[in-house]
C-alpha cells in the first residue's frame, strides 16, 4: 500500500463499516468485544494510526498528557524517569497522543499546574511518578475527578485496586528476591542489604524481597539478619559510608543487594573486587562498570500506562469509563542481569 491506511482500509480488512472502526478508536464500549479484537487485529496488520489532528476538532480534547519534569538528579538514579519518560513518550507518538512536559517545586506545587493545567484545558490526563505514602498529588485529582495514572502504587492505602486510581509499578520484592536468590545459590551467607530509611514504599518493598529470601534460606538468625539491614540516603558516597561502617565493626559480608545503583556503586567502592555487588535499576553507569544490577522493563511500564487510560488501542481516555471490574494495575515484573565487574570497581 503506498499511500497511509485509513480508517476505511482497516474496516475492510476487518470486515466492518467505517463507523465501527470509529467506535473502536473513540468508544471502544460501544463495540462487541470480538468485533473490537478484529478491528485491533486489522489496525496492528496496516500499522494505521489516527489523525491527530482531526481528531483533537472533533473531539475538543487535546491528545494530550502531562508529567512533571523531575529535578535534576545525579547521573546514576536519575536516569531511569528519563528513560521512562522515553518510552512513554514514544508509545503516547503512536496513539497520536502528545506529552507535555511541566515542572513543579515540590508536590503542593505541582497540584497548583494540575489545577492551571486542566482549567486551560491543556491535558487530557497525567501521568505520576514517584508516589509515597499519604500522596496528596492523587487525592486532589480524584477529588477533582481528573482522570490520572501513577508509574508506582498507592504506599500506604489499604485498596490498591480503587478504580479511580490507575496505577503501573514493578515488582521490587520480586528483583531483590532474585538478586538474593541468585547470591545464595552461589554459596554466599551473609549477604548484606543497602537501602534506604523507613518508611519508603518502594524501598520497603525491596528490603522485603531481601529479608523474604533469607528467612527461607533459614541460616542465619533475626539478630543476624538485623545486623546486615542497612539503611542511607541514596548516592555513591552515602552507600559507600554505610557498607564501610558495617565492614569496619567487624560484621563479616559475603555480598550486598541494594536498592538502587547509586548505593551499589557505594557498596562496590567499599568492598572491593572480592565480594559480589547487585544493583538496582541496570542504569547505563552500571552497565559501564560492570555491575551486575535488576532491569526495570520501562517499555512495558509506559505501555501499561497507557493501556489502563486509553485501552489496548485508541487515543481517547477511557480508563474512567471502563467497567469497575477490569483490572485497575498493572505490576511489571523485573529481571536479573548479571556481569562480570570491571576493574574500575575495585578501587578502594
Amino acid at each position: 500500500m503506498s499511500q497511509l491506511p485509513t480508517v476505511v482500509d482497516v474496516g475492510r480488512v476487518a470486515g466492518v463499516s467505517r463507523q465501527t472502526v470509529s467506535n473502536v478508536l473513540n468508544s471502544p464500549g460501544l463495540v462487541k468485544p470480538a468485533t473490537r479484537e478484529r478491528v485491533e487485529a486489522a489496525i496492528a496488520q496496516l500499522g494505521y494510526r489516527p489523525h491527530a489532528s482531526a481528531r483533537r476538532l472533533r473531539t475538543q480534547k487535546s491528545s494530550t498528557l502531562g508529567i512533571r519534569l523531575d529535578p535534576m538528579q545525579n547521573g546514576i538514579s536519575g536516569a531511569v524517569l528519563d528513560r521512562f519518560l522515553h518510552a512513554l513518550t514514544e508509545k503516547a507518538d503512536q496513539r497520536g497522543l502528545r506529552v507535555m512536559l511541566f515542572t513543579a517545586l515540590d508536590p503542593e506545587d505541582e497540584i497548583r499546574q494540575f489545577k492551571r493545567l486542566r482549567d486551560g484545558a491543556d491535558v487530557d490526563a497525567f501521568v505520576l511518578t514517584a508516589t509515597f505514602h499519604g500522596d496528596p498529588r492523587t487525592e486532589w485529582l480524584i477529588e477533582n475527578n481528573v482522570p490520572f495514572v501513577t508509574f508506582g502504587r498507592p504506599w500506604g492505602i489499604d485498596d490498591m485496586n480503587d478504580p479511580r486510581h490507575l496505577w503501573v509499578d514493578v515488582d521490587g520484592w520480586s528483583g531483590l528476591h532474585e538478586a538474593t536468590g541468585h547470591l545464595l545459590g552461589e554459596g554466599r551467607l551473609r549477604i548484606a542489604y543497602l537501602g534506604w530509611p523507613r518508611p519508603s514504599g518502594t524501598g520497603d518493598d525491596r528490603r522485603r524481597g531481601w529479608r523474604d529470601a533469607m528467612e527461607s534460606d533459614g541460616r542465619l538468625s533475626a539478630a543476624e539478619l538485623d545486623a546486615l539491614d542497612l539503611s542511607t540516603v541514596d548516592g555513591v558516597a552515602q552507600g559507600r559510608e554505610a557498607l564501610q561502617a558495617l565492614l569496619d565493626s567487624g560484621t563479616p559480608v559475603d555480598a550486598v543487594v541494594c536498592a538502587s545503583d547509586s548505593l551499589a556503586l557505594g557498596a562496590l567502592l567499599a568492598v572491593g573486587a572480592d565480594i559480589p555487588v547487585i544493583g538496582y535499576d541496570n542504569t547505563p553507569v552500571a552497565e559501564a562498570v560492570g555491575l551486575s544490577s535488576v532491569e526495570q522493563p520501562l517499555d512495558e511500564v509506559a505501555a501499561g500506562a497507557l493501556e489502563l487510560l486509553l485501552g489496548p488501542t485508541g487515543g481517547e481516555i477511557v480508563g474512567w469509563s471502563s467497567s469497575s471490574t477490569d483490572p485497575r494495575h498493572r505490576l511489571v515484573t523485573p529481571h536479573l542481569v548479571m556481569r562480570e565487574r570491571s576493574a574500575i570497581t575495585g578501587v578502594r
